[in-house]
């Protein structure tokens, strides 16, 4: 026989065994967990992450739990952040090493924030990673377009990959509701849908941050399924750390002036910017004679950032811009010439510390509102803004 043959077949023997060994250990570290919760969604997927890990942490359940979303963490057993640091680009093989990681410390629970957007990946990572008792689908928006399709419908169709079978499915989407319900259908899940009106204004008092409401009744439900009450679940998430892109007012102040920084950069997709825009205007006790918006644009992101200049075009419509992006020239036609307003421009080289200057220097009691990405530069621009922030 050929040795070249059997050297191969020796070769395919070796890979197939460890392939089967590393499959075994995996079922195993699946086993020693027996409750897994995956959260997926357009927006608030780390949020809803955090805010589930700490009610089932404050009910008695021992809870890991893992974001990636602008900024990713470890949630240890205590509630604190580990960071994540990446030596190479991220890959959702990384859920398997974690797990088995979090196996370690026979938790009752783990909470996972989807990390796949293709929609082959999100199936996979369900189906045969995570294979979650809860999963959460927190919305879907028109975002991700490239990898999930330019239709609500098709996007909606993307995330239901996460829906288990015989599992048990939460959801704060109306629009695409249908689709998420034929699905858990088919798999035979129960579908649980969720909406803001859930929770109480009165109940949303007491966090450190600005949260949305259907991200807490999200939090509460999967809690409450899983034998937390309803006040111990609320405790805990209202003591949580909020993720570093969490909405937050920040007021900065320079020479007698004070800037209002709504900090929204999470809500990279036109939909929920806008959404957030009306919360915000009408926020209880924030007052502004000016509006001004700060677009943090990535260039990989070229549809995104048009899609939210026509947002600032015909919908915020404020008195000032500042945008900060690669060669921004190419918005000039379509959108900077039919603004009104005046606009600063900042090269995506630009010292965040000179970006961050720009930002003190509209007049007295104007309301900034800070939207597009957060991810790289736009976690420098903040260190430095942070420079100007009034202690509360």
């Amino acid at each position: 026989m050929d040795p070249t043959l059997i050297a191969i077949a020796i070769l395919t023997l070796v890979l197939l065994s460890a392939l089967l060994f590393e499959w075994y250990l995996h079922q195993q570290s699946l086993h020693s967990i027996p409750i897994r919760v995956h959260v997926n969604g357009t927006r608030g997927k780390s949020s809803v992450t955090r805010l589930i890990a700490a009610g089932l942490r404050a009910g008695g359940l021992s809870t890991l739990g893992k974001t990636t979303g602008s900024d990713p963490r470890i949630l240890d057993l205590y509630g604190k952040d580990r960071k994540i640091v990446r030596l190479r680009s991220a890959s959702i093989g990384e859920q398997i090493h974690f797990l088995r990681y979090f196996s370690k410390f026979k938790p009752q629970a783990v909470v996972l924030e989807c990390m796949a957007v293709q929609p082959q990946l999100q199936w996979v990572t369900e189906h045969l990673i995570v294979k979650s008792t809860h999963s959460v689908i927190t919305n879907a928006r028109m975002d991700h377009i490239e990898e999930m399709g330019y239709k609500l419908e098709d996007i909606a169709k993307s995330l239901s990959n996460t829906v288990p079978f015989k599992g048990r499915v939460f959801t704060a989407e109306v629009a695409m509701l249908p689709v998420f319900q034929q699905v858990a259908h088919e798999r035979g899940s129960e579908i649980h849908p969720v909406t803001g009106e859930m929770v109480k204004f009165e109940e949303m008092q007491g966090f450190t941050y600005i949260e949305h409401q259907e991200n807490v009744a999200l939090a509460l439900e999967v809690c409450q399924a899983l034998g937390v009450d309803r006040e111990t679940a609320l405790n805990g998430m209202r003591h949580a750390t909020p993720d570093p892109g969490a909405l937050k007012i920040w007021y900065l102040t320079q020479d007698n002036r004070t800037v209002s920084f709504v900090i929204a950069f999470a809500a990279n997709d036109p939909d929920s910017t806008l959404n957030i825009w009306h919360k915000i205007k009408n926020y209880p006790g924030l007052e502004y004679d000016k509006v001004a918006v700060f677009l943090n644009t990535r260039s990989d992101r070229i549809s995104r950032t048009s899609q939210l200049l026509e947002l600032v075009l015909k919908d915020i419509k404020p008195d000032f811009l500042i945008v900060r992006g690669d060669s921004l020239d190419r918005y000039k036609k379509d959108y900077f010439d039919k603004m009104s307003w005046p606009i600063q421009t900042f090269a995506e080289n630009t010292n965040p510390a000179k970006v961050a200057e720009a930002l003190v220097t509209f007049p007295d009691k104007t309301l900034l509102y800070g939207i597009g990405n957060i991810v790289g530069s736009g976690f420098d621009i903040l260190d430095e803004a942070r420079k100007f922030k009034r202690a509360l």
